[in-house]
Order: structure tokens, then sequence, then C-alpha cells
């Protein structure tokens, strides 16, 4: 059977309300799975439990990630695709939106991820954290997104060190999506030309093809963007 093929189980998404976790959301159903969604909008989740929250909440992702393993009777994958962003120079961007982002990219990965382990290693299951082309390259008037994913990065590749052999880590590294992310953007940071990004569902292809490896096969980590994308390398 073709990796992709392969039923995924059951799978909690962050930001699975819209975007790329909707979309991951859809491959695990087609799949034959079960997700699962954490979201602070869950209005436009359909067919799927879903548990409005903040990843930015410590205590609060702890009580969900708690309540959605225990709904499924465990979790099989973990897939942290909530993110956000505040674009502009350091100077310009108030501190507290800055360090939002931290909370949401950074530190909400590692709270959904840190809740899930135990119901993970109980079935060698595996986590799929997204990161962004921006984790490995740097660009200005990114500060925050950039300090953000490039710690999702390092927090990935020290997580897989620590939990090899007992869960599975993948690092999905996507360039720009065709989403609603940069709705909230001013227009001078919105994509002039939106045909060099990807579509959503090529990723959650991608991610679905990570959580159907075979036991004691791992994709560590996978770029994945538009052939005409120049945000990488």
């Amino acid at each position: 059977m073709n990796a992709a093929a392969s039923n995924p189980g059951r799978v909690l998404v962050t930001g699975g309300g819209s975007g790329l976790g909707a979309a991951v959301v859809e491959a695990v159903r087609a799949a034959g799975g079960t997700p699962v969604v954490l979201d602070r909008d869950v209005s436009r989740v359909a067919g799927a439990k879903a548990l409005e929250v903040d990843v930015a909440d410590r205590e609060a992702v702890a009580a969900a990630v708690r309540e959605a393993a225990e709904s499924l009777d465990g979790l099989d994958a973990v897939v942290t695709a909530a993110g956000i962003d505040r674009c502009g120079r350091l100077e310009d961007v108030p501190a507290e939106e800055w360090e939002k982002v931290i909370g949401v990219n950074l530190l909400g990965t590692v709270s959904v991820v840190r809740a899930a382990l135990p119901y993970l290693e109980a079935n060698h299951g595996r986590v799929i954290t997204v990161a962004s082309s921006l984790g490995i390259k740097a660009v200005s008037d990114a500060t925050a997104y950039c300090a953000s994913k490039f710690g999702v990065v390092g927090f990935s590749r020290a997580l897989a060190a620590e939990t090899r052999g007992r869960i599975g880590v993948t690092t999905m590294i996507p360039a720009g999506m065709k989403t609603r992310f940069f709705d909230d953007r001013t227009e001078q940071y919105k994509p002039q030309d939106d045909s060099r990004l990807n579509d959503p569902e090529r990723v959650a292809e991608a991610i679905l093809f990570a959580l159907g490896q075979p036991r004691g096969c791992e994709v560590r980590e996978m770029v994945i963007c538009h052939e005409e994308e120049d945000s990488w390398p």
C-alpha cells in the first residue's frame, strides 16, 4: 500500500478551522482517519470534533488535548498547524503583538506536543510540526515570525533526538500557501502575485505521506513549495 493512502488514525490538528489545518482535517478524513480540531474559531469546522482554545494558553491547551484524547480513546498523531504573524520592523511592532507570535507559533506548538506526548508514546504515534520557509531563511520585517519558526525547527529537531524510538517527529517546512493567512496584513505585506503560492491541499497530502510511513521509517524534515516560489532557498 502507498504510504500516503494508509489510515492515519486519530489525529489532533491545531488551527484546523481554516487554511492548512482545515486541509489536513479533510485529508485525514479522506484517508479514513478521525480528526479532532483545536482552534480559536471553530465555527467553520464540520464533520469533526472541535474544541475552541487559544494554543498560547498552556493550561487551556492541556485540558483541551486531554479532552480530545479521551474522547477518541487515545491519539495517533498531532499536527501543529496553528500560526499567526505580525509584520513590520522590530521598532514598529508593539511588544505584546511581537510576543503573541512567539506565544502561538512556538510556545503553542510546545504546549500541544507536551500535553499529547503520553498519548502518542502509548501508540508510538507521530508529531508533525509546521514550520515555514522563513524558519530556515530570514527576511526583513518578519523578526517575530522568523524567530518563532526558527524556534519550531530547533524544537522539532531536539524533540526528534529526545524521543527517537518512542514517537515519530517530522518538521514540515512549507512556503507560502493560498490561505486566509495574509488577510489581516496591510497591503505592503500581502502577496502581490498569488500564482506562486502553493495549494494547502498539496501540503496536506505531504503531511499525510509523512504520517503514513511504516514503523521504523521517518521523514524528519520536508520542504514543500510551489515550483516558482522564491522564498526558498
